[in-house]
C-alpha cells in the first residue's frame, strides 16, 4: 500500500540536513510539495547528501549556537512567512568506552549534538510553529530505552531528546504536536564501511525513516502527540 502525503504550501525546517537521514528528510518533504528549508553545519556534499529538489533552500547554522539558530530560524521566518514542520534530525554517535574511561569532551559532544541541538531549534521554532498549529518530530534512538555497554552517554542524550519532546508535546497541548522516532542502526554506506559483517538487510533505510518523519508531521497523525516511534523495522 503506498502512502501519499500533500505539504503543499507548508515549510519545512529540517535540521542535520547534510547528513544521510537529514538529508533523506528533506528528499520526501520536497517530493511531498513542501518548501524545505535545510540546515546543517557543513554544507551538502555531492556524494552524501544531494539537496537538488526544487523547493529546497540551504541555511548554514550551528544548532549548538543559540545565536546561529535565532539566526537561522529567523531568516526562514523572512523568507517563506512561516514554519509549519520542524524535522529534528541532527546527531551523531560515539561509544566503545566504559563510563569510567569516557573523557569529558565525548560526553559534551554527544550531548551538544543530540540534545542541545533539538533543544534550541524546538525553543526558536515553537512560536512559529504555534502560529500554524505545526508539528516537530525529532530523532531519538532504540538504544534510549535502557541502559548498556560502551556507550552510556550517547544512549543518555538520545533518552533527553525523548523526554524533551514529551515535555514539549506537554506544554503545547491542542497546538503544536511533538513526537519522536527511534531508529537502531540505518542503512548508510558509512554504517555498512564500519559494519561490514553486519545483517544489513535487518537495517532501515533512510528512506523509510523519512517516510514515518512525514507521516508524523501530517493531519493524519493529528491524534498523535507525545510518542516515540519504533522505526527499527521487525526486530
Amino acid at each position: 500500500m503506498d502512502a501519499n502525503f500533500d505539504f503543499t504550501d507548508d515549510v519545512a525546517l529540517v535540521t542535520g540536513a547534510s547528513g544521510a537521514l537529514g538529508s533523506a528528510v528533506c528528499a520526501a518533504f520536497d517530493d511531498a510539495g513542501a518548501t524545505v528549508c535545510a540546515t546543517d553545519v557543513v554544507e551538502p556534499s555531492d556524494e552524501d547528501a544531494l539537496l537538488d529538489g526544487d523547493r529546497v533552500a540551504f541555511y548554514r547554522g550551528d544548532f549548538t549556537d543559540e545565536s546561529e539558530v535565532e539566526s537561522v530560524v529567523s531568516e526562514v521566518v523572512a523568507d517563506h512567512g512561516g514554519i509549519d514542520c520542524l524535522a529534528n534530525v541532527a546527531g551523531t554517535w560515539k561509544g566503545g568506552s566504559p563510563v569510567d574511561e569516557t573523557d569529558e569532551g565525548t560526553f559534551d559532544l554527544l550531548f551538544d549534538v543530540n540534545l542541545k541541538t533539538m533543544f534550541l531549534a524546538s525553543k526558536h521554532a515553537v512560536p512559529h510553529l504555534r502560529d500554524r498549529e505545526g508539528a516537530i518530530v525529532s530523532v531519538s534512538a532504540r538504544s534510549s530505552l535502557e541502559g548498556g555497554e560502551g556507550d552510556g552517554p550517547y544512549r543518555a542524550s538520545k533518552a533527553g531528546v525523548r523526554l524533551l519532546t514529551e515535555t514539549i508535546a506537554e506544554e503545547n497541548k491542542g497546538v503544536v504536536r511533538a513526537n519522536a522516532v527511534m531508529p537502531s542502526v540505518i542503512d548508510t554506506p558509512a554504517n555498512r564501511e564500519m559494519m561490514p559483517d553486519a545483517d544489513h538487510d535487518s537495517w532501515v533505510a533512510p528512506a523509510d525513516i523519512a517516510e514515518v518523519v512525514l507521516f508524523l508531521c501530517s493531519d493524519a497523525a493529528s491524534v498523535t502527540s507525545g510518542a516515540a516511534v519504533p522505526v527499527y523495522g521487525e526486530a
